[in-house]
């Protein structure tokens, strides 16, 4: 059913797997301490009478298990009506290699707190995203067959039916760059720092985006010429202002405008691990006059699968935040209706010895 048991008992959150008929085929440990209830008693067992949310979810997963596509639910209460149900989010996604199962992965906001809050964390966050990148690999593998299959099938319809494997190839592109963002977020190559120039990086990002997803926004450059170079991750950095301006791109209207603004902030310091404080003077402002972050979610943006949209990864603004903290910069965001301000704080270039950075 599962192969790697020990994979699957080291996912930190609980996890049900489900059957066809919506019974519970498997329960990890953390799912028998959550539902207070044990292995033997959730075996076999219909999933609504055991697990309890607080929204009509019944017939979202039905859709997403007859598409066998992923269903993504943010701050909804779950139980088991054996106790009080906790705040959590709900990822659930077909079983690869099953035509009809599925998983659900349950994240109890509160122990995601305290989870962040302890030396757990790092242990914790890479059995998850250990397990991310395992059904990455292994999801993208036959997307390529199917899209191979479909584009060779296209050869010999018409124009018509061309439009239904045309269908299948770009959801199937879609999904393989879902999974490489997750691909990305569990990479944990260091950041290869060197003196960088942040307007010329921003410059790519913005053309970049200019001419694809964001080519329905105006964007608006309000540069300081005068500010030194950054030590930074180039590439990383790239992709840290594209994932940005995406961002806004989607929370804009036709016609809105996204501004990029940089400018020197002497007094900006941040505590670091080792208890020292490191100076982030050089500041990257990208703002958008969309809607704003809904404000049940705004304290938590950069935190993995938290999304304000439907179906939304939540993994985008996560793997900013990782890029940015791994290379010693640091990111925060200011929303409110109509304005949402992302600001991206980054160190000086270390002065070589003939006194240039």
């Amino acid at each position: 059913m599962i192969e790697n048991v020990n994979l699957w008992s080291s996912i930190p959150v609980p996890a049900l797997l489900l059957n066809g008929d919506d019974t519970i085929a498997m329960s990890n440990s953390a799912a028998e301490s959550f539902l207070n209830l044990s292995a033997k008693a959730l075996f076999g067992s219909d999933l609504w009478e055991k697990v309890m949310v607080d929204a009509p979810l019944e017939d979202a997963y039905a859709r997403a298990k007859d598409r066998r596509s992923p269903l993504f639910i943010n701050d909804v209460d779950v139980g088991s009506g054996m106790g009080a149900p906790m705040l959590c989010n709900v990822q659930i996604a077909p079983l690869i290699g099953s035509d009809d199962m599925m998983l659900m992965l349950i994240s109890p906001r509160e122990i995601a707190s305290r989870v962040n809050q302890n030396g757990n964390s790092n242990k914790a966050a890479k059995s998850a995203i250990g397990m991310a990148e395992m059904l990455a690999h292994e999801i993208k593998n036959p997307l390529a067959g199917i899209t191979g299959a479909a584009q060779l099938l296209s050869m010999g319809l018409t124009p018509e039916d061309q439009e239904m494997t045309d269908l299948i190839v770009a959801e199937s592109r879609r999904i393989v760059a879902l999974l490489e963002n997750v691909e990305q977020f569990g990479n944990q190559r260091p950041p290869e720092l060197s003196s960088v120039n942040i307007h010329d990086i921003l410059d790519r990002a913005r053309q970049s985006a200019s001419v694809g997803f964001g080519a329905h926004m105006f964007f608006v450059v309000d540069y300081d010429p005068s500010l030194p170079h950054a030590f930074a991750d180039a590439d990383q950095l790239q992709q840290v202002f594209l994932n940005l301006l995406k961002n806004a791109s989607e929370a804009g209207h036709d016609g809105g405008s996204i501004k990029l603004r940089t400018f020197y902030d002497p007094s900006l310091r941040i505590l670091q691990a080792d208890g020292t404080q490191a100076r982030l003077p050089l500041q990257i402002e990208i703002i958008d006059d969309g809607p704003g972050l809904p404000p049940d979610i705004a304290n938590d943006i950069f935190e993995p699968f938290i999304s304000g949209k439907e179906n939304g990864t939540g993994l985008g603004l996560a793997l900013v935040s990782k890029l940015l903290r791994d290379g010693g910069g640091w990111i925060s965001v200011d929303s409110v209706p109509g304005q949402t301000k992302f600001r991206v704080s980054l160190p000086l270039a270390p002065k070589t010895d003939d006194g240039d950075t």
